[in-house]
């Protein structure tokens, strides 16, 4: 951990590893200006979770829905049960119940070590790369028009 002190504006700096406290405190400040700054109100959760039938976790999404937008934050899948369609199916899942609470679209982001082509053919178009990624890698961003 690194500390500085300002002895003008007796401020401390830090600079450490994971704070719990720091990211709850951002969050709860950013979303209340956000939500003023946009009027679309406070984003909500949105998960889909698979089980099998010993009830063991196969897969999962997780998303958030903040006015129009549904944006996925993580889309899993374990190893022995993936190219069997559950993927697709979560995605379908999010999809259906975010429509359902007025979404017209979607966003999400995929290094391309992971799975762009896989939104691509879900209907997800690229709308910018990112560089830098580790290993010469590139963070896909991507957006897909959705509803009735």
């Amino acid at each position: 951990m690194t500390t500085e002190q300002d002895s003008e504006t007796t401020a401390s700096l830090r600079v450490s590893g994971k704070d719990a406290t720091l990211e709850q405190r951002l969050d709860d400040e950013l979303t209340a200006f956000n939500a003023e700054a946009t009027g679309a109100g406070t984003p909500q959760p949105l998960t889909v979770r698979l089980d099998d039938t010993g009830g063991e976790l196969v897969g999962g999404l997780t998303a958030w829905v903040w006015g129009s937008c549904c944006a996925v934050g993580m889309l899993w899948v374990r190893a022995d049960q993936r190219h069997a369609g559950w993927g697709s199916r979560l995605m379908r899942a999010a999809e259906d119940e975010a429509a359902r609470r007025g979404c017209t679209e979607m966003i999400v982001s995929s290094f391309t070590f992971q799975a762009p082509d896989f939104y691509r053919r879900l209907g997800f178009r690229e709308t910018g790369r990112t560089e830098g990624i580790p290993g010469g890698h590139q963070d896909v961003h991507l957006h897909k028009v959705i509803g009735p």
